[in-house]
């Protein structure tokens, strides 16, 4: 069989697979939206533009599921539904053809099924005339820092445009240009719309997707301006689940009590998780970012024999959307790594294993601007003390930090798990975990180099023992207090990682009554609650 005839297989089978799921929602929404809706009270907004295009994503899933869930309880729900409202989005834009336009008919016909039965405000694109002869010109710089009538459309698009280039530091040519300049004029064209819809229905709240994407920022920050409170939602660390906040969602804003500490059943479920994370086995955000797990190879032991210790170095993924939220101390990852080679030339006898994240090459999604390029272009491999290890090799950094004397991290999270094991971690960028302290975390790029420097002189680490209560903490109350599972309503649709479908279940296990995760869900959204989990 030809590789022609099975891709043709393997698309008629996903359409069909599809259509069954999309017959399933309307057949789904037919019966849970058939209540009265409580008219005396105002609408909740929601909006996510970002995530799909045709079949149904996990953050796409995440908030049709709340907004069902609202309107069987009276509340109402208006979808602000894109129907060509850009002249480009960004899971439409093709930076390989850019003359191509978004998939608009798709991405319509999918809403249709989705927000079957709900009253939704559709908003369509209108260009102006001004804004795009007064942006014509301008170069990245300039645009990523626009400002048009008191609005920083160049900030609130720089993110999307970095997301779809697979890069932070973009590139002078024209198919950049033309992307900013398209996200510029579709974020002017929303903020007109959205104003209108706020006009017309006075919404209690709005509720987007991770507010980072270009067209739910805009939306985040035209409520803003108009004083309605809104809230973001991304996936959470836990498999099928949702983190809701009224902050900055992939800032994972959390506030954990001080006096909050874990029993002996808790420590022992938070155990249990890390004895198959260590493992490799656990999903994010629907990716399994490691096949297999293999232990260090004889090569590398070998070569770590002629240095006194061994310092691994992990890094992330340039253009992902907590980046913003990291860059505290250095402008970017690469300025820290950079810095880390410096460090690296002044310490000869340790031994640095920079890590590429498994990520930077996941098909679709791969790198641009990918520490494997970093590499070549600071010819590391000259520098005998530093080792670089690919993202596709999958050997164990468990095992690497048991061998360290401390690690360093931008903003991963294996820091995080470094302080568990009873590892010193020096940090370089602003992490969910740094809001308590867990690690090592200078307040400057000086004091950075400084504390690393002292860090590599010491014959031992003195490691704080809060850093691992802390770790242990915060760790445990991102997988069962903030991360909200939507595991009794969604299955992997078995079509496309991070997709997936509806389970078979009665709707009145959407009530907050019956759900644990719509109970946080209400009370957040209704009564100014904290999106937790209640303790079991």
């Amino acid at each position: 069989m030809s590789a022609q005839v099975k891709r043709l297989i393997m698309l008629a089978d996903a359409r069909l697979k599809h259509a069954s799921m999309n017959w399933q929602i309307r057949r789904k929404a037919q019966q849970i939206l058939s209540k009265p809706i409580n008219s005396d009270q105002a609408p909740i907004v929601f909006f996510n533009a970002s995530t799909r295009l045709r079949g149904l994503s996990l953050n796409a899933a995440f908030s049709l599921l709340s907004a069902w869930s609202l309107q069987m309880k009276g509340v109402p729900v208006i979808p602000f539904v894109c129907t060509r409202g850009m002249k480009r989005c960004v899971l439409g834009t093709n930076r390989y053809e850019i003359s191509n336009p978004p998939p608009c008919q798709r991405c319509i016909q999918q809403s249709q099924v989705l927000y079957k039965n709900l009253n939704v405000s559709k908003y369509e694109y209108t260009e102006d005339a001004d804004l795009r002869a007064a942006i014509q010109g301008l170069d990245i710089h300039a645009l990523s820092t626009y400002k048009y009538q008191n609005m920083p459309l160049g900030q609130l698009v720089l993110p999307s445009a970095r997301w779809i280039l697979r890069r932070h530091n973009l590139e002078a040519n024209p198919e950049t240009l033309t992307i900013l300049k398209d996200y510029i004029l579709s974020a002017w064209s929303i903020r007109h719309a959205f104003e209108a819809l706020l006009k017309e229905v006075n919404p209690q709240s709005v509720v987007v997707f991770n507010g980072m994407m270009y067209p739910e920022a805009v939306v985040r920050w035209v409520s803003t301006q108009h004083d309605i409170p809104s809230y973001s939602h991304e996936v959470g660390i836990a498999p099928f689940s949702a983190f809701f906040t009224p902050g900055e969602a992939t800032a994972y804003p959390v506030s954990i009590p001080d006096d909050y500490h874990l029993n002996e059943k808790q420590n022992i479920k938070l155990d249990d998780y890390l004895s198959r994370r260590f493992k490799g086995k656990f999903t994010m955000a629907g990716q399994q970012f490691w096949p297999e797990i293999s232990n260090l190879d004889e090569k590398f032991l070998k070569k770590a024999e002629n240095f006194t210790q061994i310092v691994p170095v992990f890094t992330n993924v340039i253009f992902d959307t907590s980046q913003p939220h990291a860059n505290v101390i250095f402008s970017n990852m690469f300025e820290w790594l950079d810095q880390v080679v410096e460090i690296a030339k002044a310490h000869k006898d340790t031994l640095f294993i920079i890590r590429a994240h498994p990520d930077e090459a996941r098909p679709g999604k791969a790198s641009e601007e990918s520490v494997a390029d970093w590499v070549r272009q600071r010819k590391i491999k000259n520098i005998p003390n530093i080792e670089f290890v690919r993202p596709d090799e999958y050997f164990s950094s468990y095992e690497m930090i048991q061998r360290a004397k401390f690690i360093m991290i931008y903003n991963s999270t294996i820091g995080l798990e470094a302080s568990i094991m009873g590892k010193p971690v020096l940090c370089a960028g602003k992490a969910r975990f740094t809001q308590l302290e867990t690690v090592f975390f200078p307040k400057s790029i000086k004091a950075f180099r400084e504390q690393a420097d002292a860090m590599l002189r010491a014959e031992s680490i003195d490691v704080p023992p809060s850093f691992k209560e802390n770790a242990r903490r915060f760790l445990y109350f991102q997988l069962y207090r903030t991360s909200l599972p939507f595991t009794d309503f969604l299955e992997e649709d078995n079509v496309w990682r991070g997709y997936v479908r509806l389970k078979d279940f009665e709707p009145q296990a959407l009530l907050p009554e019956n759900s644990p995760t719509t109970h946080a869900i209400h009370e957040g959204l209704l009564h100014q609650g904290d999106f937790l989990l209640k303790e079991n």
